[in-house]
């Protein structure tokens, strides 16, 4: 079977398709990052709890204390780039995703059960002693599971040879293990978060630091090794994600496109750079440098993507109906938004330090 007879057509969109990717970059990368830190930071603490130390307490109430924050900014956060991934390929996510039903709707308890768990976490703390290990766990694992699950279907989605699968197994249960590229990206998802949890926690301390706090330059240092020594190892996953690749697709970054090479080789550049300034312990230049590896990288991904799926698709020809009121309505709605949003953490903020 032709797999391009199993691809939707594509539905008209309102306005041309930069102004979708432009919102999908900016939100995906908010999202991404507040993702890394609750799935990196849920493991950091486990990893803490299972060593058994008494000594790593201060680190692990931190976490305690944000995670909840954290699970809930980053499921709200989102929504919207999945909404714009559904506007430009909604042909591909809808089908991947009807083709495994049964764990995408899965996601939606296996949030919730993370969610609970975090808030018992963070609320009972001081009560549960050994139990903590367990809440921390089931947080993390849900969050594992999730990610890769949706590994799965942000894979599954470009490749059309594979649908006609559904015809031996139409229940939903369908996942893409047969992707040589699947492995070594969920991992180098799992372990850019273990990164990326590191330097938010040492974020968190340096504050701590600056106002005198005894014992912070030590945590401090704690988050930035984590996010050095999981940076050289995300890099090495990388490679191995990259030469899992189809040929075709390995060699445009490979020097078979400049657009494609360059962009390669300045997230690499950026991500040594970033262990090197880790290593020192500048922080907030680190910092800088994070973000802007993750806006590479994600780029990166989007070509990745249009690459996938070159053969049965350019989001060039989509057709366009100009019509301009709902875009209008949106910006008006994203401005306000954030506008709530920041009024919100300046309220939590403010409520912290009574508190404290």
């Amino acid at each position: 079977m032709d797999p391009a007879a199993l691809i939707p057509e594509a539905l008209p969109i309102p306005v041309e398709w930069g102004w979708f990717y432009a919102f999908l970059l900016l939100t995906f990368i908010i999202h991404l990052l507040f993702m890394n830190v609750m799935l990196g930071s849920s493991v950091i603490a486990l990893v803490h709890h299972l060593r058994g130390k008494a000594e790593t307490e201060p680190l692990t109430v931190d976490i305690s204390r944000k995670l909840p924050f954290i699970v809930a900014f980053t499921v709200n956060f989102g929504v919207a780039p999945l909404l714009f991934l559904q506007v430009l390929y909604g042909q591909f996510l809808y089908t991947s995703s009807v083709l495994m039903a049964v764990y995408w709707l899965a996601v939606v308890g296996l949030v919730m059960l993370a969610y609970v768990s975090a808030y018992i976490y963070d609320f009972k703390y001081a009560s549960l002693g050994a139990m903590r290990t367990v809440f921390i766990a089931v947080t993390a694992v849900c969050l594992l599971a999730t990610a890769f699950i949706y590994t799965n279907n942000m894979t599954l989605m470009l490749r059309p040879e594979v649908w006609p699968g559904y015809f031996d197994r139409p229940d939903g249960t369908i996942l893409n293990l047969g992707d040589p590229t699947l492995i070594p990206r969920y991992l180098h998802f799992v372990v850019a978060s273990l990164a990326v949890a590191g330097l938010f926690l040492a974020l968190l301390w340096q504050r701590k630091a600056a106002r005198g706090e005894p014992g912070a330059r030590r945590w401090v240092a704690h988050g930035m090794a984590w996010f050095a020594y999981a940076t050289m190892v995300q890099v090495a996953v990388g490679i191995w994600f990259l030469v899992a690749l189809p040929q075709p697709i390995l060699l445009l970054f490979m020097g078979g496109s400049g657009l494609h090479t360059a962009v390669l080789l300045v997230g690499i550049s950026l991500a040594v750079l970033s262990v090197i300034t880790a290593m020192r312990q500048k922080v907030y230049l680190t910092a800088g440098l994070l973000i802007t590896t993750v806006t590479v990288m994600v780029f990166q991904r989007d070509l990745l993507r249009d690459a996938y799926l070159s053969p049965y698709f350019d989001i060039s020809d989509r057709v366009v109906t100009n019509e301009q009121l709902p875009l209008i309505l949106f910006i008006i709605t994203l401005v306000l938004g954030l506008g709530a949003i920041a009024w919100m953490l300046r309220q939590a903020v403010m409520v912290g330090k009574e508190a404290s």
